[in-house]
This record gives structure tokens, C-alpha cells and sequence, in this order.
């Protein structure tokens, strides 16, 4: 069995060398570091919660997973019911949770009232579970302020050397043009990037006040344009990058990712792997209003 560590890599070709760290892909799977180092933090505090609790043989393993298991969904249900409207032309997507369409405040007062409900009938359990608690959450705050979580090292649109569709050199910094900007990296041999490109297609008709640039990774400009003539949609801005400078700029070999930049050109948003219209537009909301 192979086991290798790359960078953010989700759907990466086979031609990429393993210098590449933050993924880690066992065999043909692969598997986000942030989602490991979540589940790393979990198992940490609830060792710290055994250890708080041990003389009086108390466990939170339970109780952390009843709060899990009441906030995910909780989080995921508030979450389709504010962003409905961008669900209704793919219902089925609503099931698909990789987009991480989680409303956080819904799903945190779920799992708050879990750990009263529980404390309640027993109240034994309130040292060792906040301590526990207290404990996953600071090594989780250590690996975000690290970048272990997955946040892209680039804080800017990097002035890099690409070509259009007319086969013109441009840089990526000047598509933004004083807005917002959504950098989508894809490329036409990556079954997630083509999932996702009818949802990316209509955001761009919805939001005119943001740009949307494509910045297809590693393949030629005749390549691009073949596959653009064969899909049902129409993409704006659709940029070549031949020599995968965007993801040695970003330190990430991840296809598909998504960038949401402010209108002071800084990065204020970064997503790994596939992206819903849900989630997106959420995003920009967010990005539209901390700008204002």
C-alpha cells in the first residue's frame, strides 16, 4: 500500500511528483489534513477528558459523539433552509455534505444544548468535558495559525503569466478590476471540476458586481478551448495556466479550488475540492458585506 502526503490534493494528475504535503492519499484515496487533524483533535480531547475524568471513571466519548451527531445535522438543515434557492435546479445535492454547507452558530447551540442535557443528568461530566473540549479546541487554534488546516500561504492574487482565450499574455491581478474576484483552478481531465463548472456558470450571471476567473491548470490553450465547445454553458475570463504556475504560487496541487478574493485584492476565502452554488454564494455575501 502507498501512502504519500501532497498538498491540498483532491484530484491531482499522475505526472505531479509527492514533494507536495497536507493531503495524505492512501492507495487511490485521498484524504483532506484538515479533516484528519479535525478528527485528530477529537481523539485528543477525548483522551484529556479520560485523563480529567479517570479517578472517577468518566468518559466523553459518548457525549461528544451525541453532540456531533445532533449538530451536523442541525447545522446542515438551517443551513439548506437559508440558501434553498440555490439548491432547487440540483435537489440531490442537498445530500451531498462535501461542500461543507453548515449554518456554525446553528450547529454550535445544538451541540451546547447536547452537553447541558447530558451534564444534566449527570453532572459529573462538566469538568471533564470542558476541559476536553477546551483542550481540542486550542490544538485545533495551533494548526490553524500554523496553515496544517489547509489555508493557502498566497494572501494576494499572484502576478503571474497567463494567456486568454485569445491566446493574449494577462496577468491574474488585473481581471479583478476594483471587485471582488473568484478564482476557480480546474482543469478538463478533473470529474469534479466538470460537476461543479453548470453551478460556477450561473453564479457568474447572478453576481455582476464579482469577476469570475477560470484558470485552467497544466493544458494547452487548444485543449481548453475544444472542451469549451463542448459543454452547454458559457464561462467568462477563462485563462490558461500551461506550466501550473497558479498552484506553485498557491503551494497546492488541488483540483478543483476555489479562491473568493476582497476588493482591497486580498484572499478572504479559500475552498478545497468541489463547491455548491449554496456554499458559494454564501461566501460571497459574507465577502460583499465584510467589504462594505
Amino acid at each position: 500500500m502507498r501512502v504519500s502526503i501532497r498538498a491540498h490534493n483532491l484530484c491531482a494528475p499522475p505526472f505531479l511528483s509527492d514533494k507536495y504535503y497536507m493531503n495524505v492519499n492512501i492507495g487511490s484515496l485521498a484524504f483532506q489534513m484538515a479533516h484528519i487533524l479535525a478528527l485528530a483533535c477529537a481523539f485528543f480531547a477525548i483522551g484529556i477528558g479520560w485523563v480529567v475524568g479517570r479517578k472517577r471513571r468518566i468518559g466523553i466519548s459518548n457525549v461528544m459523539f451525541d453532540m456531533a451527531l445532533v449538530a451536523l445535522p442541525t447545522g446542515r438543515a438551517v443551513f439548506i433552509a437559508i440558501w434553498f434557492s440555490a439548491y432547487q435546479d440540483n435537489p440531490w445535492s442537498i445530500f451531498d455534505i462535501r461542500d461543507g454547507g453548515i449554518d456554525i452558530w446553528s450547529a454550535l447551540i445544538a451541540a451546547c444544548l447536547m452537553a447541558t442535557w447530558r451534564i444534566r443528568q449527570r453532572p459529573a461530566l462538566l469538568m471533564p468535558l470542558f476541559v476536553g473540549l477546551f483542550a481540542g479546541i486550542g490544538v485545533w487554534t495551533v494548526f490553524q495559525a500554523t496553515g496544517w488546516t489547509g489555508t493557502p500561504p498566497l494572501q494576494f492574487a499572484p502576478a503571474i503569466s497567463l494567456v486568454d482565450m485569445d491566446g493574449k499574455p494577462t496577468q491574474l491581478p488585473t481581471h479583478a478590476d476594483g471587485r471582488a474576484m473568484v478564482v476557480n483552478m480546474w482543469a478538463t481531465w478533473c470529474p469534479p471540476c466538470q460537476r461543479e463548472m453548470p453551478a460556477l456558470a450561473r453564479a457568474q450571471t447572478l453576481h455582476s458586481n464579482v469577476n469570475f476567473v477560470f484558470v485552467n491548470q497544466g493544458e494547452s490553450l487548444d485543449i481548453v478551448r475544444r472542451y469549451l465547445r463542448m459543454v452547454p454553458f458559457h464561462l467568462d475570463h477563462v485563462l490558461v495556466d500551461e506550466s501550473n504556475l497558479m498552484g506553485k504560487a498557491m503551494d497546492s496541487t488541488a483540483l478543483p479550488m476555489t479562491l473568493i478574493y476582497g476588493i482591497n485584492g486580498q484572499l478572504v476565502y479559500s475552498h478545497q475540492g468541489l463547491i455548491s452554488e449554496a456554499v458559494l454564494a454564501m461566501q460571497l455575501e459574507r465577502c460583499c458585506r465584510a467589504q462594505q
